[in-house]
């Protein structure tokens, strides 16, 4: 059972690695994200932020309204959202209150990624109702971000 789930696991954060693909493409940070409800994607988002000039358009925010939609519901009970980077502390304060269980991330995020922040703190202990999984095809997902800050610094240079 551990293998098919890590299976799972891996196969859902490629569809979460594609959507950060696509954001690289777009000039954005490549984060991406997948919300999976009863083994089904049902929101997909990657990082638009950059673009639309929008600060709260992150990849979970969008892949979470999308997933919201397609449900008809703002509670995402027994959804798993995979994302290509941990998120921050916004991100995860909008994991929280849609009620998502279950939160899969590839790459650490340390600058700012939540659990520098939450994690810390005495108000999590009454938070914390997501199951959290780390490094999840992790290499791959720090490479992205890595070559998209190389580039980035190169091109300003």
């Amino acid at each position: 059972m551990g293998k098919e789930i890590a299976g799972l696991d891996e196969f859902f954060m490629e569809e979460a690695i594609k959507e950060a693909e696509k954001a690289l493409k777009e000039g954005e940070v490549p984060v991406g994200a997948v919300v999976v409800y009863n083994g089904e994607i049902i929101g997909r988002g990657y990082n638009l932020k950059e673009s639309k000039k929008d600060p709260t358009l992150h990849a979970e925010i969008i892949a979470i309204r999308n997933a919201a939609q397609k449900l008809g519901d703002w509670r995402l009970y027994n959804c798993s959202l995979y994302v290509t980077l941990e998120p921050c502390v916004m991100c995860f304060g909008a994991i929280l209150n849609s009620r998502i269980g279950k939160l899969i991330y590839g790459a650490e995020n340390i600058e700012e990624g939540y659990s520098k922040f939450m994690l810390s703190t005495e108000s999590y202990k009454k938070w914390n109702k997501v199951e959290v999984i780390s490094g999840v095809k992790k290499e791959r997902c720090e490479l992205l971000i890595k070559e998209f800050f190389e580039k980035l610094r190169s091109s300003r240079l």
